[in-house]
Parts: structure tokens; C-alpha cells; sequence
């Protein structure tokens, strides 16, 4: 896997772009209908996808004009992800202006789309590169709806839990030998969730020196995971449930509002108290009621079966019991218990996980190395955030990722030198 980097940013005002190449435009009627009449483009053919249909996707990317010479995405959602395949299948160059910092989405190098396999639906990661260059018009961005603005913070809480299920995994033996944890990498990510936390007030008010720290913030934790090749640092099982319920459910959920609720229900699994990450996410507008309790835990019963079926990185997920009381008061916390004396979900026959293939035991030395500080222990004295916590830094060394998970209690007295560059000699 190549170490993408981050496309290029501008800011500046929509009526000062200025474009000659013939143009693919790809946006919403919505959207286009507020910002069409301050962009000038030479639109040559234009799309308004509004599904994240995997045939359209390939469709819109093979039959795109050959005199198109440049491809712009104004808006997010499904024409940023078909944008993204289109102009990585057709080498065009790919120019983003979103409408709000929704997502982490227009900086990374990855596309979503949804298929059906054996007639089963599920939502797939399509690696394509990044945008060539996005344009930041704050007005813009100040101007999108509340639960929109700023609902790309769900991208930097997420680092909580993600944090802890790579943690987890590597406890258990579960990482491959690409995404061993690495307690360097660990602690940048904690400390970008702390400042996020921090921010998050001043987010919900449209503030622009706050929503230019989101972005700030947003742009380190992309580039951290193309740096380390994979975005365990950043993603964990709140992303996996996401992915799961976007296909599961008949109404179009947007990407935090899908976040958003399985971040907390995924931290209150790890046995955190969430209501320091519930209040960030709601102070920065993001809507937390979307998902139906009866969908959520309908996705519960078969969720042995997605994670086989998708190949997803180990998390607390391959450890769920959805009738257990852990779930139960998870389910609790993030609101998405269903109630009762209404309906009652039938109970699905248990079925055999299937666990991501693991790397070869050889190819881990067994080196001990520290876990970062929590991120309750990085954040500013007067934030009101310590009840959240992730990884905490052990009074002795932690077992490598890769050792056997009875050797979790181990301890040594003394910090070996670090030829792996792991970082534990230096911690």
C-alpha cells in the first residue's frame, strides 16, 4: 500500500474559481441548487447520484466523455465517493468543494460503495487516491446546517475507541504483523481526540477558528493513517457497525449520524463512561436518535456473520455476546435499547465467527512495549472530559501485540532497547 498524501488545500471564496478545463460535475440538486450560481465552470456533463450503488459508480467512471478533463465534486455524500472512483479510474484529476466538514471523507484516499453478493447487501472500501485539491470556502461551511457543519468530529472521537480495539487486539494476538500496534502512533492519535474534545463548544457555534482547527485536526489523523498504512489509530468497531447499518436500514443515515451512536455504544462495551463523548458530539450538532433500537439490534443478532462476511480488523466486536448484560447496558448508554414491553426481537441461532486470517506467529518478536496515556490524561485541566478515557499507560510493560494473550500480566523491570523502533525505548 502506497503512503498517499493529502490533496492539496485552497481558501478561498466560490466566485474567485477559476476553471478552463472541460468538467465532470458530480453534486446533489440541493446543493447545487444554493452554490450553482456562485461557481463559474465550463460543466461539459453532469451526474447528481444520490445512492452508493457500486454498479452506478462503475457506470459513471466507464463512460465518462473522453474530452472531460477535469473532475469536480461540489457537495459530500454519494457523488464524493462516485467523484473519488471516477476520477481515480479515469486519471483525471479530482477537485472537491464541500458544503460542510461532514466527514473525513474528502481528504482520504478511499471511497465507499455498496454491492450485493449473494444476495446479500454489504459496503465495501474501494482504495482510489485522494482528491487533487480541495476548496474551502468558510462562508460556505459556516452556512451548512447545524448537524452538518462540524459532524466531522465523529472522525476524531472515533480515535477512542479505536484506540482501544487496536489495543485490545493486540492483547490478544490478533493484529497482523502490517498493523501492529505502535505506542508512537497511539499517543499522536489520543492527543488529536483530546483537542477535538476541547473544541468541541465552539464548534457547535459556527466559530471559523474552530471549525479551522477541525480541519487542522482532521488532516494530521488522515495523514497518520497513510503514513502507518491502515487507520486502526482511528477507526475501530464504531466504524464497522456503521458500515453495517448503512445497508441494513431503508433510510439514507449520514455518516455521523451513523457514527455517531455506535462510538458510544462501542466505548460503553470497553466499559467507559460516555457521557463526556456524548455531550462533544452533541455540543458540535450531531444528531444522535437516527438509528431505530429495533435495526440496531436486529444487526446485533447476525453480527458473527458481517464481520466474517466483511474481513474486518479484530475488535470487541469478535467478543460481543448480544445477550449478555454487557451489551445489554451498552445498549443502555447509547441510547439504543429497545423498549419495553414493545417489541420483541426474535433470538438468531448463534453462528461460527469467522476471524480475519492472522499472521504467522514468527513474524513477531515478542518485545514488550508501553501503552500510551489515556486521553482523559491529555486533555486541558478545564475541560470537563475525564471521564473519557482509552489505552492507559501500564506501571510495567505491556505484552507484545503478537504474544500469547495469557502473557497480558507479565511485567518487567526494565525497558529493553527498541531495534523494532516500536517506540517502548523511548517511552
Amino acid at each position: 500500500m502506497p503512503v498517499w498524501p493529502l490533496p492539496r488545500l485552497t481558501f478561498q471564496a466560490l466566485s474567485t474559481v477559476e476553471e478552463t478545463r472541460p468538467v465532470a460535475l458530480l453534486t446533489t440538486e440541493d446543493v447545487w441548487a444554493v452554490l450553482g450560481s456562485e461557481l463559474k465552470l465550463p460543466v461539459f456533463i453532469q451526474a447528481e447520484p444520490d445512492t452508493y450503488d457500486r454498479d452506478l459508480f462503475d457506470y459513471l467512471a466507464d463512460n465518462l466523455p473522453s474530452r472531460v478533463e477535469a473532475i469536480y465534486v461540489v457537495g459530500q455524500g454519494a457523488p464524493l465517493h462516485a467523484g473519488k472512483i471516477v476520477a481515480g479510474r479515469q486519471k483525471r484529476p479530482l477537485v472537491v468543494i464541500p458544503s460542510a466538514l461532514d466527514s473525513d471523507v474528502l481528504l482520504t484516499p478511499f471511497a465507499l460503495a455498496e454491492e450485493e453478493v449473494d444476495g446479500q447487501r454489504r459496503q465495501i472500501e474501494i482504495e482510489t487516491g485522494p482528491a487533487t485539491e480541495v476548496v474551502i470556502d468558510w462562508d460556505v461551511v459556516r452556512a451548512a446546517p447545524d448537524a452538518e457543519r462540524a459532524a466531522a468530529i465523529v472522525d476524531l472521537l472515533s480515535i477512542v475507541t479505536g484506540l482501544l480495539d487496536w489495543r485490545l487486539a493486540a492483547q490478544k494476538g490478533k493484529n497482523p504483523r502490517s498493523q501492529r500496534f505502535t505506542p508512537w502512533a497511539a499517543s499522536i492519535a489520543a492527543g488529536l481526540a483530546a483537542q477535538a474534545i476541547k473544541h468541541a463548544p465552539t464548534l457547535g457555534q459556527g466559530r471559523q477558528d474552530a471549525l479551522g482547527t477541525l480541519l487542522d485536526l482532521l488532516m494530521m489523523t488522515v495523514q497518520l493513517g497513510n503514513q502507518l498504512g491502515h487507520r486502526r489509530a482511528s477507526q475501530g468497531g464504531e466504524h464497522y457497525l456503521a458500515r453495517i447499518l448503512a445497508t441494513q436500514t431503508e433510510e439514507r443515515l449520514t455518516h455521523s449520524e451513523l457514527v455517531g451512536p455506535c462510538l458510544l455504544f462501542v466505548a460503553a462495551l470497553h466499559g467507559q463512561d460516555v457521557t463526556a463523548l456524548r455531550e462533544t458530539l452533541q455540543h458540535a450538532g450531531v444528531r444522535l436518535d437516527r438509528i431505530r433500537a429495533t435495526d440496531f439490534a436486529l444487526m446485533l443478532d447476525h453480527l458473527p456473520e458481517w464481520i466474517g462476511t466483511l474481513g474486518l480488523p479484530y475488535s470487541i466486536l469478535n467478543e460481543l455476546d448480544a445477550s449478555s448484560d454487557a451489551v445489554a447496558k451498552a445498549l443502555d448508554a447509547a441510547g439504543l435499547a429497545v423498549a419495553l414491553d414493545t417489541w420483541i426481537l426474535p433470538r438468531a441461532e448463534p453462528v461460527e465467527e469467522t476471524a480475519p486470517e492472522e499472521a504467522p506467529a514468527e513474524e513477531a518478536p515478542a518485545e514488550p512495549a508501553l501503552v500510551p496515556e489515556a486521553v482523559a490524561e491529555n486533555q486541558p485541566a478545564e475541560a470537563d472530559t475525564e471521564r473519557v478515557e482509552a489505552p492507559h499507560e501500564e506501571t510495567g510493560d505491556a505484552p507484545d501485540e503478537q504474544a500469547p494473550a495469557q502473557q497480558a500480566d507479565a511485567s518487567a523491570t526494565d525497558t529493553p532497547d527498541d531495534p523494532d523502533n516500536t517506540g517502548s525505548a523511548s517511552s
